[in-house]
């Protein structure tokens, strides 16, 4: 590969902007390499040190060429054709879909000061650590004694969207002595987990 990339960033350099000594590095860069390899290849000069200078030599040229693919092959825009001739693979500007959230979860709420309340997520199925589980809409109204109780998650009218486990809900002055119903569904790109159970706490 390495041979691939000398060829193309010759090519390339005026067009990508590749300085002279960059292009001067990088051939040393590989010409040892050469040698450092044909010195393990060669019974009568193969020894423990040698073998590790062309490990040495090898990491070196490694770093070398992925900083030359950040600085310089990566920066331009490129088309298909440049990134297969040096052997890299065509950039793909479609996301990889992630996967639809399947753990349930459930709010458990908790007094924090006058008009707030607390809210903790619990995990009732599933694994914290999924990749899935990228986030958390939370959904709540709020009622007065008076008024109509939601029966169930979707009756619910407000909503807001967080990456922490725990969070502060700010409610108006006037909202204090109301009850707040809460439900929450992990949310992944627009994809929803299934509801958690509902749950109400005074708001104080």
């Amino acid at each position: 590969m390495a041979r691939d990339w000398q060829d193309v960033a010759g090519t390339h350099a005026s067009i990508w902007g590749i300085p002279a000594g960059v292009l001067q590095l990088f051939d040393t860069n590989v010409q040892a390499t050469d040698n450092a390899f044909a010195a393990i290849t060669n019974e009568t000069i193969r020894t423990p040190v040698t073998i590790a200078q062309c490990k040495e030599a090898f990491d070196a040229l490694i770093v070398y060429m992925r900083d030359m693919k950040r600085r310089y092959f990566l920066t331009p825009p490129l088309i298909d054709s440049d990134y297969v001739a040096p052997g890299l693979k065509p950039h793909d500007p479609k996301p990889t879909p992630g996967k639809p959230p399947a753990a349930q979860i459930m709010i458990e709420t908790y007094l924090v000061g006058r008009h707030e309340l607390g809210v903790k997520i619990i995990y009732v199925t599933g694994n914290p650590d999924d990749p899935a589980n990228k986030g958390y809409r939370i959904w709540y109204s709020v009622v007065a004694p008076d008024e109509i109780q939601p029966e169930n998650p979707d009756d619910l009218r407000k909503s807001f969207y967080t990456k922490r486990k725990k969070d502060v809900i700010e409610f108006e002055f006037s909202d204090s002595g109301k009850t707040a119903y809460f439900a929450v569904q992990i949310e992944n790109d627009g994809k929803k987990g299934p509801w958690g159970p509902l749950v109400s706490a005074l708001i104080p």
